[in-house]
This record gives structure tokens, sequence and C-alpha cells, in this order.
């Protein structure tokens, strides 16, 4: 191995780190995301040729590998304990004379941090590199999931030289908040019922057994709390913490006294809800660790430490009436309508009900007074009704066995809490959908927002997102506020959609419940054509990686309807693009084979990568039952072991160059 090129790798890692800090930390980035992808992409191909060269700490390993069999348990040392809680200002104030009691011969100063509402992790660098983090468990016992923590970019796998070669950490991993509201959204776009809150989510996310799903995610971490001590207080380590590069976010601030402290509880009473992590409240410490130790704890929690808890906002109002909304995919949502009612500085007229399961356990009757809630959230739910109020006429609230817009019969399907109506051509489906099939990733036609879209609607100008194709100059000047000009550039975006976009963006602008972006694309790649799709019996589609039952009955049942079926008649006669680009001769030869590429190769893996996926093949990272071809170079590793172990078949080089010279100059096939 030349030294070269471990000298590179090792420049490469310290590089893309400091970006990473810049970036995730600092918030200062020096260089544009192309850069730091390429900087990464050149690290990936040198480790892929020389994997001895890969090491724990490497930035690569932030990608996620395959998916683990399960959790080992780890004890922690010391154990995590939980906090004791307080509730109001008087209860505060008695915990610090109790602190005070304890010590009479000090006066403790105090240190108050936000309490982020995440999943608490045990963090572990020896050598300075991350060798270990464990989820809190028990507090005596947690999970190892070093794998999937690895993947969280703000958190550093080395540490630089000034810091001490073992260091134990506590911290908070969380889902930002911008974060979970995207992850929402393409989950609706896909038809999946939606995550309840970011906690939940975060919670799930670290311990999913794929580290490579938990990479997409963007979770977060926190830094709270030292182990390995650095400095005579707490104040003064987690400065120290963040000097050395890691994340400290809850906005410490030290305090001389309780009374400092309480001012720091009510100074972030409103301002945390304008942050990008969920917060229930506040951490109290006492700085000097000297004082900490003497303290000590119970069984169960620290004496030094106690958490302020933030009272969720409520307010009681009076349910006048109960609506349903029909979302795109067809779920009928129960809504409130209340009485309005001042809540957390806004007026509230409406709260969802979520679900019809919901509702008939809440049993909410129209009359009913209920007490709302907003806490951390920014949509107020109701959380109990108030029965010593209630009606004596009242009546339990019936769900509907017809859509209140188009008046077809809903239906629940098994397994599934949601009731929808599965009429294509409701006028609430329909309204949603072209809200949707306008959207950047989907047809990403520009200029027709949400307003002009119902004022389209209105006006019977659209039925559907297929007459966006037979919109005039003169329908669009007829509009209120509309010019020629406007309405030239408004055509020429729809006009530009038909060419532009392939079938994987239209896939995905159809709606398909289950048919999010990726789908899509695994769909449009694998069939060619929308006729092809169509065409496809179930056990087609259930033979593709990663489209399982569920997504192919899904499909099955949207393309059988025939309203579904005019539509693709109506856009095809428009002249929208069914097709996905296909390489020269039209055939994809490896269609369906999954291809692993090890060891040196002459040419930039991206490069051989593209001249597979253009001939059909998935290209993973890691050999598995599933692998139909192993390409190995020049000093290969582990994974032409196990090729050989599983007795997949193993080309070199000279035989992938002749395996894609022979298919690229194949004749297309006869249509049979």
């Amino acid at each position: 191995m030349s030294q070269d090129l471990a000298a590179r790798a090792a420049e490469l890692r310290a590089e893309i780190e400091r970006h990473n800090r810049l970036y995730y930390v600092d918030n200062r980035p020096e260089i544009s995301d192309q850069a730091f992808d390429a900087l990464l992409r050149e690290l990936i191909e040198l480790e892929e040729a020389h994997p001895e060269l890969r090491t724990p700490d490497s930035p690569t390993q932030r990608v996620g590998g395959e998916p683990l069999e399960g959790f080992e348990q780890v004890e922690h040392s010391p154990p995590m304990l939980s906090l004791d809680n307080t509730y109001s200002r008087d209860e505060l104030v008695e915990w610090a004379r109790r602190v005070a009691r304890l010590v009479p011969d000090a006066q403790p100063s105090y240190v108050a941090e936000l309490k982020i509402d995440g999943v608490s992790i045990s963090l572990r660098y020896e050598d300075r590199v991350l060798v270990r983090a464990v989820t809190r468990g028990n507090g005596i016992v947690g999970d190892d999931v070093t794998a999937n923590a690895r993947t969280i970019r703000n958190l550093p796998l080395r540490l630089p030289q000034q810091a001490p070669a073992t260091l134990e950490l506590r911290g908070e991993i969380y889902m930002p908040r911008r974060v979970f509201a995207a992850l929402n959204r393409e989950r609706e776009a896909a038809g999946l019922p939606l995550y309840a809150n970011p906690r939940n989510t975060t919670a799930g996310t670290i311990r999913l057994l794929d580290s490579r799903e938990v990479a997409r995610r963007g979770l977060k971490v926190s830094i709270y709390q030292s182990v390995t001590e650095l400095a005579a207080r707490h104040s003064d380590n987690l400065e120290r913490v963040q000097q050395l590069g890691l994340p400290v976010a809850a906005h410490p601030e030290r305090c001389a006294d309780v009374e400092a402290v309480l001012a720091y509880v009510e100074r972030w009473r409103e301002a945390r809800h304008r942050l990008d992590f969920d917060t229930d409240g506040v951490v109290v410490k006492v700085d000097d660790l000297d004082l900490e130790r003497r303290l000590g704890s119970t069984a169960k929690a620290p004496r030094w430490a106690v958490a302020y808890k933030y009272a969720a906002e409520q307010a009681q109002t009076v349910v006048k009436g109960i609506s349903v909304q029909v979302g795109r995919t067809g779920v009928l949502t129960p809504v409130a309508e209340l009485e309005p009612v001042l809540l957390a500085g806004t007026t509230v007229r409406r709260a969802t009900l979520h679900n019809y399961e919901d509702l008939a356990r809440k049993d909410v009757r129209v009359g009913d007074t209920v007490v709302l809630e907003k806490g951390g959230d920014v949509i107020p739910k109701v959380v109990e009704v108030v029965l010593e109020k209630r009606p004596p006429d009242s009546r339990p609230f019936k769900p509907p066995s017809r859509c209140p817009v188009c008046g077809d019969p809903v239906e629940r399907f098994p397994g599934e809490v949601a009731v929808r109506c599965i009429n294509p051509a409701c006028p609430a489906i329909v309204r949603e959908s072209i809200h949707h099939f306008v959207s950047k990733n989907a047809m990403n036609i520009e200029g027709l927002g949400d307003k002009l879209i119902d004022q389209l609607l209105r006006e019977g100008k659209i039925e559907d997102f297929t007459s966006l194709y037979e919109l005039t100059k003169e329908d669009l000047v007829d509009l209120e506020r509309w010019g020629e000009k406007s309405a030239e550039n408004l055509l020429a975006e729809i006009e530009k959609s038909k060419r532009e976009r392939t079938l994987a963006h239209l896939l995905f602008a159809l709606g398909i419940r289950f048919v999010g972006e990726r789908v899509a694309k695994i769909l449009a790649e694998h069939f060619g054509t929308i006729d092809a799709l169509i065409a496809a019996g179930r056990e087609d589609l259930e033979a593709i990686p990663e489209i399982g039952p569920k997504v192919a009955a899904s499909i099955l049942t949207y393309f059988a309807h025939p309203k579904s079926r005019d539509r693709i008649a109506k856009l095809r006669a428009h002249g929208v693009n069914m097709e996905q680009p296909r390489p020269a001769g039209g055939r994809r030869p490896l269609e369906g084979k999954t291809v692993v590429l090890t060891g040196a190769l002459s040419r930039p893996r991206r490069e051989i990568k593209e001249s597979l996926e253009a001939l059909g093949a998935r290209v993973a990272g890691s050999v598995s039952a599933k692998t139909d071809l192993l390409v190995a170079g020049d000093n290969a590793g582990s994974k032409l072991a196990k090729a050989r172990d599983l007795g997949i078949e193993i080309i070199d080089e000279a035989g992938l160059e002749s395996l894609l010279a022979q298919e690229s100059t194949s004749e297309p096939a006869e249509p049979g």
C-alpha cells in the first residue's frame, strides 16, 4: 500500500471532519455542498479501493452499513439516573433550600440548561475515537447503538489532539423540527401514517437495525454532561467540551442563585418555541463538581440536579361541530370546530381529532366542553372532555359511511386506523392531488400556487391535474389580476413539464399510495414505460427489490380504477412524457441484477456504477444472498471472501469491461 494513499486518506478525513464541524456545530460553512460532496466521494472511492485504509472514525461511516441482527446490552458506569421533576416556582425554590441544607458551609451556584426532548445517550471516546454509544435503557443497562450514532453529522468521530485520550460523555439525541416536518411530508406523499412527534420518532430511529435509514433521518446530538472531569465546575466542563468540537445546543447559563435560575426559566418559557428542537423544561444543576459529589444521589436521581417542567398550556372551550377533512390520499380526518379561544398567544377555532378511533376513545361530542393543549406542539389538540359539563342530550359522533364530499362509500383497510375515500374523482382528493402533482419533486410546474389552483377549480377552468394541460391563454387572462405575460409564463412552465419530467417524476406526481420519490424511481427504472408498469402483475411487482406486497397491491389498485386509466390516457394525449431515459439501443440487459464492486479498480467507481445502472443493474455496497455478481479488483477483501462463501458469481475488472462492451453493443430484442 502506498504511503501516499494513506496520507491522502488521513488528510481527507481530517478535512471532511473540519468542514462537518464548521457546518453542523459552528454554523459557519466555508465551502459549498458540492465541494464537500467531492471530498467525501474521493474518500469513499479511496477506501473502497483500499479497504485497509478505512478506520472506525472515518466520515464514510456516517452513511450507515448493513442491517444489524440486534443490539448488544452494555452496562453504564456510572449509572444514567433519571431526574426529579418540579412543576412550579415554589417547588424549585424548595429544591434549592434542600441543597443549601445539605451543604450548609457552601453557597451553591447553578447552571440552567434547556431540557431537550429527545433520547439520552452515553458516549465513550478511546484514543480520541468514538468507540461506543449506548442508550439510557433502564439507567443501569442500555443498547449499544454505536453504528447508528456514527451517522449523526454533528457528532465528531475523532476528537482533536488536545482532548483527553479517554472521554465519557452524556447527551441527548434529537430530531430537529424542520427534519421531522420534512419526514412527515415525505410520508404523507407516500400515503403513509404520519409520525406523532419528534421525540417518539427519535426513539424509534436510533433503535433501527438499519443504520443506512438512520443516516437518512438527520438526527442531532447535544452534550449535557462530561462524566470525565475536565474542570472543577460543570459550566467549565461544558465550555471545554465545546472547544473540543462537540455540540452543546441547550443554551447553558451560569446562575449565581435560584432567583437567576427562575429568571432563566421565565425568559425561555415562550422563546423556546422558536428553537429548532422540542424542549419541555429546564434542567438545573449545582455548578461545583465537588459539591455534586458531596450531595450524592438517591437510588434513582441525583440530589445536585433537578428538572423544572413547563406546564402544557391549556384552555377550555366548546365543540360547536365536528367536520371532516379529506386529504390527497383519501383519508378522512375528523376536526373539532370550536368556540374561539386564546391559547398560547393564538386564537384557536379548530383542532384535529386525528382519526375516528381516537375520537371514539375520547368520546368527543358536539356540545362538549373540552380541554385543549398546545404544549410543545404547534397544532392544538383535544386532551379530554369535561364530562360534568356535557349536555344531557348529547349523542356519540358516528363515523361517516360515505365520503362527505363526493358521497362514495368509504373503506377501512385491515390493520389500519384510517377511514378512506377511494374515489379518485372526489373533489377533495382532486384538489389536494393537483397541489401534489405540480410540486417541485413531482411535475415542478412553477407559478401554480395554492390560491391559483383554488381559483381555477372554483371558476371551472380545470377539473383535475390532467386538465392543467388544456389551459389556454384566454382561460388565464380571464382571471382576476392576470395579464398576458403572466399567462404566457405559466403556459410555458406547463409545456416544459411535458418534456423535461421523467416517468419517475410522473409516477410520484400521480399520488399512488405508498409510492414516494424513491419507489417511483425504482419502478420507472425497472419498467421503463408506464404501459409496462400497468401491464405488470403482482408477481412482477413483488419480484423487484424494495417492492413489498403492500406497495404492489396499492399500485395494482390504482391502475385498475377506470378513472386512473382515463387520466393516464388524457396525459398521454397531451404529450406528457411517460418513459424513463434508457441507454442507447433501448435495452437494459442487467435489469433486476444486483452487483457489488470491491477492491482497486482502474476507473472511478462512480463511472463504473453509472455504466452498470444505465444497463439496469442495482449497485449495492455490500454482499448478501441477493447479490448476483461481484466485481473484484486488486486487493479485494472481506466482500470477496463472503461472495465465495455464498456461491456468488465473481468476475475481475477485465471481465466487467468485457460484459459492459458486450451488453452495450447487443442488438435490441425483438418485441414479443
